[in-house]
């Protein structure tokens, strides 16, 4: 199945914020919480002030339907460097600032902030959790190949099935954060996982 991705905030000027709620309260993910909440009351108002820019996946058929979404946000972290191997650490220098006492990259990157599967019982079509992460990702490479840079990277729940998940799509965890107290989350840690695009 085919799937076409579309700009919130351009959504929000082709239908205005009430038709657009209604897609949007749509939104099912009982396996987590934040991310339907996010959708459903942060979304608009984080794309009004430019916070982070979310997209809505629908199934590209004669009756799309709202499948899942994603919300990219560009953010700086640090990169401890005992925590990638010799040639990411290479890699990684040419997009960051290393600060050799520390052993830190401090790098601007582009973080999925959110990735989710609508749930929604009435839907007919749906989208693999791998395919939407795969979307999210070419549309940081598209701004990447406008910009610069070659790496993206996650947070997720300290969750075994969500780490081999990340891992089998190359990403490699760099550090973890406490969450924040307005985030909701499975656990109290978010991992932290980085992917470098070599093509």
């Amino acid at each position: 199945m085919d799937y076409v991705e579309l700009n919130l905030l351009e959504m929000l000027d082709t239908y205005g914020e009430e038709k657009l709620q209604k897609i949007l309260s749509r939104f099912i993910c009982p396996q987590n919480i934040d991310v339907e909440n996010f959708i459903q009351t942060k979304a608009i108002n984080f794309a009004r002030q430019r916070i982070a820019m979310t997209y809505l996946v629908f199934s590209d058929d004669n009756q799309p339907e709202f499948v899942g979404y994603f919300t990219l946000a560009n953010k700086f972290v640090s990169v401890t460097g005992k925590a990638l191997s010799k040639t990411l650490q290479k890699r990684i220098l040419k997009f960051s600032q290393y600060d050799a006492e520390l052993d830190r990259f401090l790098v601007s990157m582009p973080l999925i902030a959110q990735l989710g599967r609508n749930f929604n019982p009435a839907l007919s079509a749906s989208i693999p959790v791998s395919d939407l992460l795969t979307i999210a990702c070419g549309k940081v490479r598209e701004a990447q190949f406008i910009i610069g840079g070659k790496t993206v990277y996650i947070e997720c729940a300290s969750n075994a099935k969500l780490y081999d998940f990340y891992s089998a799509s190359q990403f490699v965890q760099f550090g973890q954060r406490n969450r924040d107290i307005d985030e909701v989350a499975e656990s109290a840690i978010l991992v932290q996982m980085l992917k470098y695009f070599r093509d």
